[in-house]
């Protein structure tokens, strides 16, 4: 009898009482008994992967939906993974959740069965632009580091405005220039393309600035909401756009066919206005940073390179250091050379002895014979020999003969003869430029001489005081304590005092050319 039956006639009877958990059992049993193994054909609705590793999405047709499953393992084996859209045959066992009173397909495999609608459109019309370089690498062009003009594409009214605006003004305020279109419906499309267009066509330095950089925005929403940016007119504008374009369009997990043919995508709005423009904050802290670092790497530098150099200086040894283990190796060496020669000489005994052993006279004999038959024969040839090289040597003698000529050989005397009249010329001027040279540096050290020299001094207005004896005084008291005073000019020698100096210490004045007879300004002297 099926437990679901009821056997009573009507309200009141004795039918069952199940409790709630009972009840879920019952139909889990059931479901998983009639549908052990199934496999679903459906197109693949939302796809959510949390961070356990499981993922959950929903499979469906053009009326229902079924919940789906695949635990960690099982999406670590699938070949194939479900994406939003894809249309597949997916095989499983159904079971039931008590916890929320609902049915869902245990995925244990997922298989391509074709795509959606949607899907479909949307790879054929990626497959034809990729085929044509638009998605292509070398196409994408850097954007600029620090943009003056930003163009955003974007509805006025939504929060993704608001989200770059104030991502910009925190990093770094610019000028931004708002193109309002709508985000998606019919008009997204077009609107799109044209402000994509507009922002291209402004003249630099018009009135209205020409952008930097566009940025395209939109929020997150269904692939119907985001298949405006899915058009072809938008993917060709956007290819087509001088100034770099960064995409903006839905989520992180959501992908359009602008994301493709932009120079970058950003996962989110405020990411892109991040990629736009550095932080200000960051900027100047980097520029203060590398100031100093790049003032404490010179002192650092520095230091080390003195500090290093000081090393050195310590780590420098003396000169007789060096050649202290050279000398110590030549000390051994030479106590150990006297032996070394008296045994080599002993091993070279031993071995004449042993080779005059096996001398013997036959061997001897059979030796001289043998070298001089040998002797005999280079002898019968040699007169062959000799006539040979003689013809050939004569040959040899009447062919340079026959080169030498006289005109040729009192051509070369000439030239070498006039060679030799250039060199010896130039050695002529070389050396009497030597002298020259020699000369004047000569009476350069002539003149330096006589400058330098006391008498010089002498011709200024000074003098030299001398003792009787000749000996030079420097000071007062030696000059009062002196009989007598020889004072030398630069015109003579005066003698003052008692007794006569003697003139064996006199020394004889040399005259002194003057330019004129104006007497000389009165200096003082030394006395």
């Amino acid at each position: 009898m099926d437990m679901f039956e009821d056997d009573t006639p009507g309200p009141g009877g004795n039918a069952h009482e199940f409790t709630v958990s009972e009840l879920s059992g019952a139909v889990k049993k059931t479901i998983e008994s009639e549908f052990g193994y199934v496999r679903v054909r459906a197109e693949v609705g939302r796809v959510s992967r949390p961070r356990s590793g499981h993922m959950y999405f929903d499979l469906k047709d053009d009326r229902s939906v079924l919940a789906a499953v695949s635990w960690k393992g099982q999406v670590a084996r699938m070949q194939v993974q479900p994406e939003e859209g894809m249309e597949v045959i997916a095989t499983g066992r159904m079971t039931t959740f008590p916890g929320q009173s609902k049915y869902q397909l245990i995925v244990d495999n997922v298989e391509p069965a074709g795509a959606g609608a949607l899907m479909a459109l949307l790879e054929k019309r990626k497959a034809m632009l990729q085929a044509e370089g638009l998605f292509a690498a070398e196409r994408k062009r850097p954007l600029p580091y620090l943009p003056k003009v930003i163009g955003v594409v974007t509805s006025p009214s939504g929060a993704v405005i608001r989200d770059i605006l104030h991502r910009l003004r925190d990093r770094f305020p610019v000028h931004v220039l708002i193109w309002p279109v709508a985000v998606q419906g019919q008009a997204c499309a077009p609107q799109v393309a044209a402000a994509i267009a507009g922002f291209n066509r402004l003249t630099p330095g018009g009135p209205v600035p020409r952008p930097d950089v566009l940025i395209v925005a939109r929020g997150g929403g269904s692939i119907e909401d985001l298949w405006g940016f899915n058009e072809e007119v938008v993917a060709r504008a956007a290819a087509a756009s001088e100034i770099p374009l960064i995409s903006a369009v839905g989520h992180e997990t959501d992908t359009t066919l602008i994301d493709f043919v932009s120079d970058r995508r950003a996962p989110t709005p405020t990411a892109a206005a991040e990629m736009a423009v550095p932080v200000r904050a960051e900027l100047l802290a980097w520029g203060a940073d590398m100031q100093a670092r790049l003032v404490r790497a010179q002192g650092q530098a520095i230091l080390s390179r003195r500090q290093r150099l000081a090393d050195l200086a310590r780590a420098l040894p003396r000169p007789e250091r060096l050649t202290e283990s050279a000398r110590q190796r030549l000390d051994t060496w030479g106590e150990r050379l006297p032996n070394a020669l008296r045994n080599g000489v002993s091993r070279r005994r031993i071995a004449l002895s042993e080779a005059s052993g096996s001398l013997r006279p036959a061997a001897l004999r059979a030796r001289i014979a043998q070298e001089r038959s040998r002797l005999n024969d280079r002898a019968a040839q040699l007169p062959k020999g000799l006539t040979r090289g003689v013809a050939d040597r004569r040959r040899s003698l009447a062919q340079w003969a026959a080169r030498m000529r006289p005109d040729t050989l009192h051509r070369d005397v000439a030239r070498k003869r006039r060679d030799l009249e250039q060199l010896s010329a130039r050695f002529a001027e070389v050396a009497q430029r030597g002298v020259d040279q020699r000369r004047d540096r000569l009476e350069a050290l002539d003149r330096l001489r006589e400058t330098l020299g006391y008498r010089e001094t002498l011709a200024r207005g000074y003098a030299v005081v001398r003792d009787g004896t000749g000996a030079v005084m420097t000071r007062k008291a030696q000059a009062e304590a002196s009989d007598a005073l020889a004072i030398e000019f630069a015109d003579g020698t005066l003698e003052v005092g008692s007794g006569a100096a003697s003139s064996t210490h006199a020394k004889p004045s040399k005259p002194t050319k003057t330019k004129s007879a104006k007497p000389p300004p009165e200096q003082g002297s030394l006395f």
